[in-house]
């Protein structure tokens, strides 16, 4: 999938809703702005944005009650994860100010625009699984996504329990994986149908982290064998593509009772990186980083010019065919795009 290419007609309609929504976040500002001066809120106080829900964010008070809140104008771009100030109103509060993120995911959306998904996180779990079919370049979009915002990323096999009987599936799955510890990848196996989660509990422990993944593979799942008070919608796969159907609409964040908290996100089929540019996504592979800048012309496109440190590498072994693959492939997306 690459990015939209918008007619004339295409991007006027987008200007208009985009127009309209700024003119709806406007009016709800004034009635915010009404109710502080009219004292009809609550003090200000420090809260935690644990869903969003079109124009409105759930918001967790330092008690653990949680309430759904309007937005001021110039904070459309809450995501779950967010810390920010609100007050409490009857029915509704609004949130007033948003904290300094510490970090934060994001994907571009079909049309180029960079999109947040989620904030303040620690951790990135990539959840794959044997079905629908795991791919290195996905696993690999991922990780370089995680790398380029310093986020720790983990990769989880779910669904090991369709491995049992099918030698030739795991063979497959274990020649895909092999490459990753190598680069300093964890790798966690995992069955929310036949528990044994005590690996995934204390690699969750103390942390934020946030579930991303194919549409399928099992994160609502998970999280509801981690936490079955959260009674997760989740849906099997297509019999027509193969492919996960979606049951998570919206990014919701829950705290587990082992220590720790959990972002729950809707699947992603495609982790598209075109907002990234061809030295970010280098700087993505581990593997590379030692070897940048030390190609025999300052502009090496890694492809067959001589003297190039990635090629070498490449040759001897230290850089795999398979990830270089990916990288090639990530990179022709980016002009694509």
């Amino acid at each position: 999938m690459s990015k939209r290419k918008l007619s004339r007609q295409q991007a006027w309609r987008i200007e208009k809703i985009q127009q309209e929504r700024a003119n709806r976040a406007q009016r709800r500002d004034a009635v915010a702005q009404d109710a502080l001066a009219n004292g009809e809120l609550g003090p200000e106080q420090h809260g935690l944005v644990t869903a969003h829900f079109g124009t409105q964010v759930e918001v967790e008070a330092d008690s653990g009650q949680r309430l759904r809140c309007h937005l001021r104008a110039n904070l459309e771009g809450l995501v779950t994860g967010d810390e920010v100030i609100w007050c409490q109103g009857e029915p509704t509060g609004v949130v007033v100010a948003q904290g300094e993120r510490r970090s934060v995911l994001s994907r571009p959306d079909p049309y180029g625009k960079l999109k947040p998904i989620a904030a303040n996180i620690d951790q990135i779990v990539v959840v794959i699984a044997p079905l629908p079919e795991p791919h290195a370049n996905l696993i690999d979009r991922y990780l370089v996504a995680a790398e380029t915002v310093n986020i720790e990323p983990v990769i989880l096999l779910n669904k090991t329990d369709l491995l049992a009987d099918d030698p030739a599936r795991q063979a497959q799955i274990d020649e895909l994986l092999a490459i990753y510890p190598t680069l300093g990848y964890r790798i966690l196996h995992t069955c929310s149908l036949a528990g044994g989660l005590d690996e995934l509990h204390a690699a969750l422990r103390e942390r934020t982290s946030v579930f991303v993944g194919q549409s399928g593979v099992g994160k609502s799942s998970l999280v509801n064998a981690l936490l079955p008070a959260a009674e997760l919608r989740v849906g099997g796969l297509s019999e027509t593509t193969g492919k996960g159907t979606h049951t998570t609409t919206t990014a919701q964040l829950f705290h587990l009772p082992s220590g720790g908290s959990l972002i729950d996100s809707p699947g992603i089929r495609e982790f598209g990186l075109w907002h990234m540019s061809r030295e970010q996504v280098e700087q993505g592979f581990r593997e590379f980083r030692p070897l940048l800048g030390t190609c025999k012309f300052r502009d090496c496109q890694h492809v067959h010019e001589p003297g190039c440190a990635l090629l070498a590498a490449l040759a001897e072994g230290v850089i795999s065919e398979r990830r270089m693959d990916s990288y090639r492939h990530i990179v022709a997306s980016l002009e694509e795009g």
